[in-house]
């Protein structure tokens, strides 16, 4: 396991098929390598939900953490992961213009949403890719 103090953990809901994807889409633009992964099932995922206060049972909420420096949830997480892309997807700051009441809304109609979005499929990651997952 790579060292995960020095990354962007990125904590999804490991049993959601449009999180797995987002997921996938990640690491497959991650190439300069500042991403690791968690489930928020996961022994790891319930222990920084909890050191936090936040809800361990549901887990409708995407989380994006840089450990001792910050966490960002929602739509505040997507855009940072995209910026950290870099690239393209530096272009997504122009979301940071949306009031987060705005942006947090559209993230949660999708959250509700996600089970009928997408197929729960089986997703393989590549041998390097699995290193970057703390637990799932």
């Amino acid at each position: 396991m790579q060292n995960w103090e020095q990354k962007h953990i990125v904590f999804f809901d490991g049993e959601c098929g449009v999180c797995n994807f987002w997921v996938q889409w990640i690491l497959e633009r991650d190439k300069k390598d500042q991403f690791m992964f968690a489930s928020l099932q996961s022994d790891f995922g319930q222990k920084f939900l909890s050191e936090r206060g936040l809800e361990t049972k549901v887990f409708n909420t995407m989380y994006l953490w840089k450990p001792n420096q910050y966490y960002l949830i929602k739509s505040k997480a997507v855009l940072q992961i995209a910026n950290l892309l870099g690239g393209v997807y530096k272009l997504s700051a122009i979301g940071k213009f949306i009031p987060a009441f705005l942006s947090d809304k559209l993230y949660d109609i999708v959250s509700k949403n996600r089970m009928k979005l997408a197929n729960q499929k089986c997703y393989l990651p590549t041998p390097h890719q699995r290193k970057k997952f703390i637990e799932v």
